[in-house]
């Protein structure tokens, strides 16, 4: 079996910060062993994660900070975001292919991490989201 891998990158809730995602996880890639398709899968997911804690969990607070924490097992990686907010119900969120809601800026962050991970989950409180990528 091989050990287990945990990177963590903490942030301030600014979105200029943002680009510190995409830094983080080239810096550990060579520990990750991610192909480009899905480093490229990663980044989209995590950097819509992060914005939702920054934007919606922590409202641009920022004295509050996010957290990315990365998990890497024999075939998965876990991601694991959390924002220090209030939390919300992922089940209250708007279909943004439905026709109504085609132009509604909400909601499309969540596809896009659904569409690029093999599962995206949350936590009771709706703080802390979950997703998994199979190697």
């Amino acid at each position: 079996m091989t050990p287990r891998k945990e990177f963590q990158l903490v942030i301030p809730s600014n979105r200029k910060n943002i680009h510190r995602v995409e830094d983080f996880f080239h810096s550990i890639n060579d520990a990750l062993r991610l192909p480009d398709e899905k480093l490229h899968a990663v980044l989209v997911a995590v950097t819509e994660a992060v914005n939702n804690g920054i934007i919606h969990g922590n409202k641009n607070d920022e004295t509050k900070n996010v957290t990315v924490t990365c998990s890497k097992g024999n075939d998965i990686i876990k991601i694991f975001v959390r924002d220090e907010g209030e939390g919300f119900k992922p089940g209250e969120i708007a279909n943004p292919l439905s026709e109504e809601n085609l132009m509604r800026v909400g909601g499309r962050g969540v596809f896009l991490m659904k569409a690029f991970m093999q599962s995206v989950e949350y936590n009771e409180k709706g703080n802390e989201v979950t997703m998994t990528i199979k190697l």
